[in-house]
């Protein structure tokens, strides 16, 4: 079995949609970045990445190549998985935090896993993600970004939990 840790913070900007956990919301605010800037699948992503020893997103799409200009961030999570298989491993869960005072994501919390567990091809219920508003403490309780962190456990293909 391996653990592995991932988390990602953006800006936040007017305008809209916000896109996180792989689906878009109408409500704002959108985020800053050079690829979508979806928060929750690049902590998705350098989990599994660094639970398989195998970098961080950066190292496999880099911020500074024009490729990944406003890419869609599933494509890295299923690189990932693509990377993961390669090395003998598979996901066996994932938890992830999302920080952000707006919107509210509990309605679209179960949009989210829908996304992530089909692009994975895993039960949606190796999937958990909560929301948290951060009290109005730091940029994300202040709105000025939106952050997320996640855990996942990865384990060898040929053993079955």
């Amino acid at each position: 079995m391996r653990i592995g840790f991932g988390e990602d913070i953006h800006r936040t900007t007017d305008g809209k949609p916000l896109l996180l956990g792989g689906i878009s919301i109408d409500e704002g605010p959108q985020l800053i970045g050079h690829s979508d800037a979806d928060v929750l699948l690049h902590a998705i992503t350098d989990a599994i990445l660094g639970a398989a020893s195998l970098g961080d997103i950066g190292t496999h799409f880099p911020p500074d190549d024009e490729t990944w200009l406003n890419a869609n961030s599933l494509y890295f999570l299923k690189e990932a998985i693509v990377l993961t298989k390669k090395e003998g491993l598979e996901l066996v869960n994932i938890d992830a935090t999302i920080k952000a005072r707006n919107p509210k994501l509990a309605p679209y919390i179960g949009k989210m896993r829908n996304q992530i567990a089909k692009v994975l091809g895993i039960e949606i219920n190796r999937i958990s993600i909560k929301a948290k508003s951060n009290e109005g403490l730091g940029a994300e309780g202040e709105g000025t970004a939106i952050s997320a962190s996640a855990v996942v456990l990865l384990q060898e293909q040929s053993s079955r939990i």
